[in-house]
C-alpha cells in the first residue's frame, strides 16, 4: 500500500479527489484565486465529516505556490512577501493590541528542519522596543520570538516552551512556523501552507508531539509551515523497514531563501504601516 503521508490540506483533498470519495463530504470547500501572481488555494473544512475526510481539524488552510518566485520574475521578493502577509492577515484575530508570539519550531543545526528557527533571524521583533519607548514606537505591534529547540536538545516539549511564553507576555495570538512533509514533489520548497487550526510538530514525519492550538495554549494559533522532506515511497521506491525521507539536492538554498521570505512577509503583515525598506533598516 502506498503511503499517503502528507502535511498538506491540500494534497490530502487531492487524494479524496482521486479515491473519487470526494463527493460524499459536503463538509469540505476550496477556493483557487490568483494574488501577487501567485497562485493561493484555500480549503475550509467545515463539519467533523470533513475533518474526518481530510484529516485536518475544523478550520481554514490556505496554500500559497511560490514556484513563480523562484523563476526570478520582476519584483519576485517584494510580491511574495505582500502575499504572504496578506494571507497571513486573512486568518489572524482583527484586534492584535496585546502583541503576538511567533515560535520557531525545529532544529537549526538539521538543515530540512530549521526553516523555523531560521525564519526568526529576518522578524522584525518590537516587544521589547515598545515596553521600553512606548511613545516613540507606538507605532509599531508588539512581537516577541522564541526558538524553541527540540526535545532532544532542551528536555522540554515545544508545547511546555510556549505555555510558559504565553503566561509572561500575554499574546493576542500565537505564530507558529515548522517544516512540513509534503506528497508531491513539486511542493517541495516551494509551498507556504497556513492556517488557522494549529500543529502537531512531527506528525508529517510520525514523529507526534503534543498539539499547540487554542485548546492548548488559551490564544488563537496560526500554524505556517514549509514542506521540505518527501517520504521516499512517494518517488516509487519500494518499501522498506524503515521509513526513509528526503529532500531536495539545493536545500540549504531554498530554505535560507524562504526562511527570509516568511521573516519579512511577517513582519510585513503585523506592522501594517511598515514597508519591506523599512523592515530591512530596522533589522540592520
Amino acid at each position: 500500500m502506498v503511503s499517503t503521508r502528507t502535511d498538506l490540506a491540500v494534497e490530502s483533498l487531492e487524494n479524496l479527489k482521486n479515491e473519487k470519495t470526494f463527493s460524499s463530504f459536503k463538509g469540505v470547500e476550496m477556493e483557487e484565486r490568483s494574488r501577487e501572481g501567485f497562485s493561493v488555494t484555500t480549503v475550509s473544512v467545515t463539519d467533523e465529516a470533513g475533518a474526518q475526510a481530510v484529516g485536518k481539524p475544523v478550520g481554514r488552510y490556505t496554500t500559497i505556490d511560490l514556484r513563480p518566485y523562484f523563476r526570478r520574475a520582476d519584483g519576485f521578493f517584494l510580491r511574495a512577501c505582500r502575499c504572504l502577509a496578506a494571507e497571513v492577515q486573512a486568518l489572524l484575530p482583527v484586534s492584535l493590541a496585546d502583541g503576538v508570539l511567533v515560535a520557531g519550531l525545529g532544529n537549526r543545526a538539521m538543515t530540512a528542519d530549521a526553516i523555523g528557527p531560521l525564519a526568526l533571524e529576518s522578524l522584525l521583533v518590537t516587544r521589547h522596543m515598545v515596553e521600553r519607548q512606548r511613545q516613540q514606537f507606538r507605532h509599531l505591534l508588539p512581537v516577541s520570538a522564541l526558538p524553541t529547540g527540540v526535545l532532544a536538545q532542551t528536555g522540554m516539549e515545544t508545547l511546555e516552551h510556549l505555555r510558559g511564553a504565553v503566561e509572561a507576555v500575554h499574546p493576542a495570538a500565537v505564530i507558529v512556523i515548522d517544516a512540513l512533509a509534503a506528497r508531491e514533489r513539486t511542493r517541495l520548497c516551494a509551498t507556504v501552507q497556513l492556517g488557522n487550526t494549529g500543529l502537531v510538530p512531527g506528525s508529517g514525519v510520525g514523529n507526534h508531539r503534543k498539539a499547540i492550538n487554542r485548546e492548548t495554549l488559551g490564544v488563537p494559533v496560526l500554524a505556517l509551515g514549509v514542506p521540505t522532506v518527501i517520504e521516499a515511497t512517494h518517488l516509487g521506491g519500494a518499501a522498506a523497514e524503515e521509513t526513509l525521507f528526503l529532500t531536495p539536492r539545493d536545500i540549504d538554498g531554498k530554505v535560507g531563501e524562504l526562511s527570509r521570505l516568511i521573516g519579512y512577509g511577517l513582519s510585513l503583515a503585523l506592522q501594517k504601516r511598515l514597508t519591506v525598506e523599512d523592515i530591512t533598516g530596522l533589522l540592520g
